[in-house]
């Protein structure tokens, strides 16, 4: 693996990972925040839902922006509205201003999210873009490891509002090595057709591309599957199970663990047996482990150490999932690659916001409004699955730019 491989990985990593950071690094804050703001758990549970929804719709305009005018132009954009967001949510009186700030966050994050897609598909296809987007996946996965106990130790000690100028200071960085160790990957000959005319159309196309939409969808299930996790975990763990922020996020870790480890067996395995029985093989193994642990948790078993476990197992399938129906949808879409990095992002964080709106909507301080939640989500994408992957490949063209 070649230094310049490795630097580009790491760069778009920690691009990517700015958005999940601001997330994960104040899970453990959210029953000090109710009660600091004197919010319910609802109002607060809407300060991460509003995060997600504009992060996610966001990247339906920066995407075809970023075939216009290059990756690295809306890539600043992003990190300077993500800065005056986390500002503002570190100073907010109210709960209500910490949603609109966090609104204005999540558009920023949008460009960390669609944006490094697309520069995979600039740079490489296939197995390559498999290990490079596994690489990436790697980087990004060090945040639901690293935040949760990073924003435990600085709440502890310095108050909620402390995360926000952390990220603020983390957006500062990845300013600064997008500035010195990135270089623009969209040449200006290749933006000559992009216009929002040219998106606008090439989003109709990809909504008619059947194989796009249901390699999206999976990923998208997937990830809601995570996101219903991340919505509910700190009140189930902390309040529900006991265990101080600290120890949560921990356990919160764990799980990331087990998503980076099999992310990174992601290039070698579809080498070896190819992208598409990687998914299949992934999405059962993924499904089945969810559907034991929603049986078990059904039957009166409360218990966080068998909890544990099977989701541990099952977020390991889930890491060889993400990357690879990622790749296999950009595959064919190079000329659009933003707009079709764009597309994807929104349709995940669409469905995952669809998904942690409706768990809230059941959340009754137990795990099995959750884990059901969980459950619904993996079994979907296995379905998905079953009808994209199954049917003989479909090749659609392209539209001209």
């Amino acid at each position: 693996m070649s230094p310049r491989f490795l630097r580009i990985a790491i760069v778009l990593g920690l691009l990517t990972a700015i958005g999940p950071f601001a997330i994960d690094m104040y899970l453990p804050a959210l029953p000090s925040i109710g009660a600091d703001l004197q919010a319910s758990t609802a109002a607060v549970q809407m300060s991460l839902l509003i995060f997600f929804l504009s992060m996610g719709f966001g990247q339906i305009v920066v995407g075809p922006i970023s075939d216009m005018v290059g990756r690295k132009l809306p890539l600043y954009g992003g990190l300077a509205l993500f800065m005056v967001g986390g500002i503002g949510s570190a100073l907010a009186p109210s709960i209500e201003w910490l949603i609109a700030f966090r609104f204005l966050q999540g558009l920023g994050a949008s460009a960390g999210m669609a944006v490094p897609r697309a520069i995979v598909r600039d740079l490489h296809t296939g197995t390559d873009a498999a290990k490079l987007m596994s690489l990436l996946m790697l980087v990004f996965s060090v945040s639901p490891i690293l935040a949760p106990l990073t924003g435990s130790v600085i709440i502890e000690n310095f108050g909620w509002r402390a995360v926000f100028w952390t990220v603020t200071g983390g957006a500062v960085l990845a300013t600064v090595l997008l500035a010195t160790s990135l270089k623009e990957t969209r040449p200006v000959e290749a933006r000559a057709g992009s216009s929002f005319g040219t998106a606008l159309t090439a989003y109709r196309f990809l909504m008619g591309d059947r194989n796009f939409l249901g390699l999206a969808s999976i990923g998208g299930f997937g990830i809601a599957s995570f996101f219903v996790y991340l919505s509910s975990s700190s009140f189930i763990l902390i309040d529900h199970y006991g265990l101080s922020p600290s120890v949560y996020s921990v356990f919160f870790s764990i799980n990331a663990v087990a998503f980076i480890g099999m992310s990174q067996l992601t290039g070698v395995m579809s080498e070896r047996f190819g992208l598409r029985p990687v998914v299949r093989v992934a999405v059962v193994g993924y499904a089945t482990t969810m559907v034991v642990l929603f049986a078990v948790m059904a039957s009166g078993v409360d218990r966080l150490d068998v909890m544990a476990v099977l989701l541990f197992v099952g977020y390991g399938f889930l890491g060889l999932v993400i990357p690879t129906t990622s790749v296999l949808a950009m595959e064919e879409h190079g000329a659009i690659a933003g707009t079709a990095s764009a597309l994807m992002g929104t349709l995940h964080f669409a469905i995952g916001a669809v998904a942690m709106g409706i768990a809230g909507v059941f959340f009754d301080g137990t795990p099995l409004p959750m884990v059901a939640g969980i459950t619904l989500c993996a079994v979907i994408s296995f379905v998905l699955a079953k009808v994209t992957l199954g049917r003989g490949r479909e090749v659609v063209e392209a539209p001209a730019e």
